[in-house]
C-alpha cells in the first residue's frame, strides 16, 4: 500500500496539468512562458491554503532543471537561509522555495535581499498573507507577484474525477461519486485537503463498492478529522463565527473564538489585521474610536507577539463587540463603486478643475468655485457631483447617537437635497 498521501501523489510535475489558475497556466501566460523559457523571476505566491502555491513551485523545478532547496518559515532561520546563499554562490540559477514566508521577521527577509538583487538565487515566495502587508518593501519591490485564485467547485470536482482516474490506488477500487457538497463543505476550497479526505473517506469503506455520499463523508470526517485537519481548527469556519459574534455585539462568544483561534496557533497578525477591517465596516462613524483601537491592536501585536498579545486582542475584541454598530460607510462605498462602474468616467464640473495654467483659466477651469471657508459656518451650497450625478445620494448615516449627530449635520446645510 502506497502510504504517500493522494494529494502528493497527485501533484502535478507540468504546468498544463494544474488544475485552476489559468491566468497563469495559460500557453499567453507571463509565468508560462517564463518557466517555459527557463528564465524565471524572483516571486511571490500569493493566495489561499491548497489552491497550487507549493505545486507551482515544483513545477518550476522539475520544468527548469536548476538546483532547487526548500525551507519552511515555521522552522527556518537567518542561519538555514545563509547556508543556501552560500551553496548558491558556486551553483548557477538556484530556486530557493520558502513556504509560508509571511512568517519571516524583518531580519529573516533582510538575509535573502542581497542574494535576491544580485541574482545569487531566484526566490520562490508562498504565501496565504498579501505581500504588501508581510514582506519588505525593498525584497517586494526585487519580486513579481502572482495571485493565485481560490479554487471553485468546478475545478475541485475535477481534481476529484482526475484522481479517480490516474491514481494507482483509487484504479484498483469501485468508487461511485454520488454526492461531492460535504466534501467540497469541509475542505472548504483547499485542495490537498479535498484530496485527503477523500482518501480518507475511501480507506473507511469496507464495501466492494464505494459509494461516496453527503452523509458518508460526514460521519467519516466526524470521526477522523484530526488526519486531515492537524490543527483541530476549522479555519475559515472560525474566523466566520468570531467576525460575525463581533458584529452581533456578543462579546462573549468573540472572545471565546478569539480563543479557539489563539489555542489553534493562528497568525496574530492575521487576527489583528480582521479586526482592523471590521472596526471599518461594521461599525465606521458609530464609533469612530473603534477604528484608532483596532489600528492601536494591530500595532501593538506585531512588536508584542504571543502569549502576551492574547491581552491586547481580547480588551480589542470586547471593546469593538460591544460598540454600537453601523455599516452606512461600507455601503456608500459599495454604492460609489457600483456608480462609477455604471457612468464610467464623467468628466470634472468646470468650477473643480484645477486651473495652474494661463489657458485653463481662459477656458473657465474653477472659475464658478466657492471657497467653503469664505462664507458664514466654513459653508457655502454648490454642486460637487458630475453634473450627469446631481443630487444623488451614496452616504446614508446610520441609526445611532454619532451619525445622528452627522445626519443633523448634513441636513442643516443641505436641507432635503441628498434625501434626509
Amino acid at each position: 500500500m502506497n502510504t504517500t498521501p493522494l494529494a502528493e501523489r497527485m501533484r502535478p510535475t507540468r504546468l498544463e496539468d494544474l488544475i485552476g489558475q489559468e491566468h497563469l497556466s495559460a500557453p499567453s501566460a507571463f509565468l508560462f512562458k517564463a518557466i517555459k523559457s527557463g528564465n524565471v523571476p524572483s516571486m511571490f505566491l500569493w493566495g489561499p491554503p491548497g489552491v497550487g502555491k507549493t505545486t507551482i513551485a515544483n513545477i518550476i523545478a522539475n520544468e527548469i532543471k536548476v538546483p532547487f532547496y526548500t525551507l519552511s518559515a515555521i522552522s527556518s532561520g537567518v542561519k538555514d537561509i545563509r547556508e543556501v546563499i552560500e551553496k548558491a554562490k558556486f551553483q548557477r540559477g538556484v530556486v530557493l522555495f520558502i513556504d509560508e514566508i509571511h512568517r519571516f521577521n524583518k531580519s529573516q527577509q533582510d538575509a535573502l535581499l542581497g542574494a535576491v538583487e544580485k541574482g545569487v538565487i531566484r526566490l520562490i515566495g508562498a504565501t496565504t498573507e498579501n505581500p504588501s502587508f508581510e514582506v519588505n518593501a525593498a525584497l517586494l519591490s526585487r519580486c513579481q507577484v502572482f495571485t493565485l485564485n481560490s479554487l471553485g467547485r468546478h475545478e475541485l470536482e475535477a481534481m476529484l474525477h482526475q484522481a479517480m482516474e490516474k491514481d494507482g490506488e483509487l484504479q484498483t477500487k469501485n468508487i461511485e461519486l454520488k454526492e461531492t457538497e460535504a466534501l467540497l463543505r469541509l475542505s472548504g476550497g483547499d485542495g490537498r485537503k479535498l484530496l485527503n479526505l477523500f482518501e480518507i473517506v475511501i480507506d473507511s469503506i469496507n464495501e466492494n463498492v464505494c459509494e461516496i455520499t453527503n452523509a458518508l463523508v460526514t460521519e467519516i470526517a466526524q470521526r477522523k478529522v484530526a488526519l486531515y485537519d492537524k490543527s483541530g481548527e476549522q479555519h475559515y469556519d472560525i474566523i466566520s463565527a468570531f467576525i460575525k459574534s463581533i458584529r452581533g455585539s456578543d462579546p462573549n462568544a468573540a472572545v471565546y473564538w478569539l480563543a479557539r483561534m489563539i489555542e489553534g496557533g493562528e497568525d496574530v497578525k492575521f487576527i489583528a489585521r480582521r479586526l482592523l477591517i471590521l472596526a471599518s465596516e461594521d461599525i465606521g462613524n458609530a464609533n469612530p474610536n473603534a477604528l484608532l483601537l483596532a489600528t492601536n491592536c494591530f500595532e501593538a501585536v506585531k512588536v508584542i507577539g504571543y502569549p502576551e498579545s492574547r491581552i491586547i486582542l481580547s480588551q480589542c475584541v470586547t471593546y469593538l463587540a460591544s460598540s454600537p454598530k453601523s455599516n452606512a460607510s461600507y455601503k456608500a462605498i459599495n454604492q460609489a463603486q457600483a456608480l462609477v462602474k455604471e457612468t464610467g468616467d464623467l468628466s470634472v464640473p468646470l468650477h473643480l478643475r484645477n486651473a495652474p495654467t494661463k489657458l485653463m483659466k481662459d477656458l473657465n477651469y474653477g472659475k464658478a468655485y466657492k471657497y467653503a471657508h469664505d462664507f458664514e459656518n466654513n459653508f457655502i451650497e454648490q454642486e460637487f457631483m458630475p453634473d450627469e450625478l446631481k443630487n444623488r445620494q451614496l452616504y446614508d448615516p446610520g441609526q445611532n447617537p454619532r451619525e445622528n449627530e452627522l445626519r443633523r449635520f448634513l441636513l442643516q446645510r443641505w436641507k432635503k437635497k441628498y434625501g434626509y
